[in-house]
């Protein structure tokens, strides 16, 4: 009875244990990119606005209109780019659900040649293959994951990434302006806590890779740092030849 238990409780802890996190981009990636992307496009392009001396004014509705048109541009992208793929995969299902429905014989064939190449036996790989065809639905998928490497039923939503995008966008290009609308009345605090949500944004973004933290932290705060001073150092000479 105790083994039972053991065994129960060790099965609890494995499927406890055992989960994954969303690697299909369905919000996570629009949403992470969506905010490094505001972040560095707005702070570069504040710089590089300020660096051309000209007023406050000026550098607040430049941040403004930058975050109110990159979020727009950047959940249009994503939407577009989303539907499309997910266009384009109904697609390659369409072509797949009529292939079996003219080809039956043919396409359980391909299956268990599938199987055979993994190392399942000829004769088990063509029983699994039958098996597993006499649903079209259920076979349907399992071509689906075979041959394109996806989950009919998982695809991403274009709604999802726009919104996402929209969002994180909006939240990353607010910090350069925030300074300035709490009544800063310089570009530094801006640059600093820009600089700040960089390393930030950096960091978070590590919780859901591979990479130190300190890494990714860092190397957003030298990428979008340079584009700032790059940016800066335009304008400062645009400014002075105009």
């Amino acid at each position: 009875m105790s083994v039972i238990e053991s065994g129960a409780a060790l099965h609890e802890a494995h499927r406890d244990n055992h989960t994954h996190r969303d690697v299909n981009g369905g919000w996570l990636r629009p949403a992470v990119f969506g905010a490094m992307d505001g972040l560095v496009s707005n702070l570069a392009l504040m710089t590089g606005v300020a660096g051309g001396a000209v007023s406050q004014q000026t550098i607040v509705v430049t941040g403004l209109a930058g975050l109110a048109a990159g979020a727009c541009s950047m959940a249009a992208g994503e939407y577009t780019s989303v539907a499309s793929q997910r266009e384009l995969v109904q697609a390659e299902l369409e072509v797949e659900r009529r292939e079996l429905r003219k080809h039956p014989v043919d396409e359980m064939e391909e299956l268990a040649a599938l199987y055979v190449a993994r190392g399942v036996q000829p004769d088990l790989a063509r029983e699994v293959a039958m098996q597993l065809s006499k649903d079209p639905e259920q076979a349907l998928e399992i071509h689906a994951r075979e041959e394109l490497g996806i989950d009919p039923d998982d695809l991403p939503s274009p709604l999802v990434a726009a919104v996402s995008s929209f969002g994180s966008f909006s939240l990353g290009a607010l910090l350069p302006v925030l300074p300035y609308l709490l009544g800063a009345q310089s570009l530094w605090p801006a640059v600093l806590l820009g600089l700040v949500g960089l390393f930030a944004c950096g960091a978070l973004v590590a919780k859901v890779t591979a990479r130190g933290w300190w890494f990714s932290g860092l190397r957003q705060l030298l990428l979008g740092g340079t584009a700032a001073a790059v940016t800066y150092g335009l304008g400062t000479l645009i400014g002075a030849a105009v």
